[in-house]
């Protein structure tokens, strides 16, 4: 499993990615650049935050949900079924 430290360095990798990104979505709108191309740049900021989401969900799964579900079983099935709701609204 990966450290904290690699997850965090991880994490914020990919958020430097996605100001990136960003940053260029908002030189491309600047520019008048073409509606597709613009799509297609939002889609890719999409996917690195999903990415990231995965990232975060990983090390929530592997560290806290694994201890809660050892002793506050009811707490951790509530978090997690309030997660899936948000993402699948």
């Amino acid at each position: 499993m990966n450290s904290n430290r690699d997850v965090k360095s991880d994490a914020q990798r990919r958020i430097n990615i996605i100001k990136g990104q960003l940053d260029g979505l908002q030189r491309m709108i600047d520019q008048d650049e073409y509606c597709i191309d613009l799509l297609n740049q939002s889609l890719a900021i999409q996917n690195s935050i999903k990415s990231l989401d995965s990232l975060l969900l990983k090390k929530h799964l592997k560290t806290h949900v694994a201890d809660q579900f050892q002793n506050q079983k009811n707490k951790a099935t509530e978090e997690l079924l309030k997660l899936f709701k948000r993402v699948h609204q």
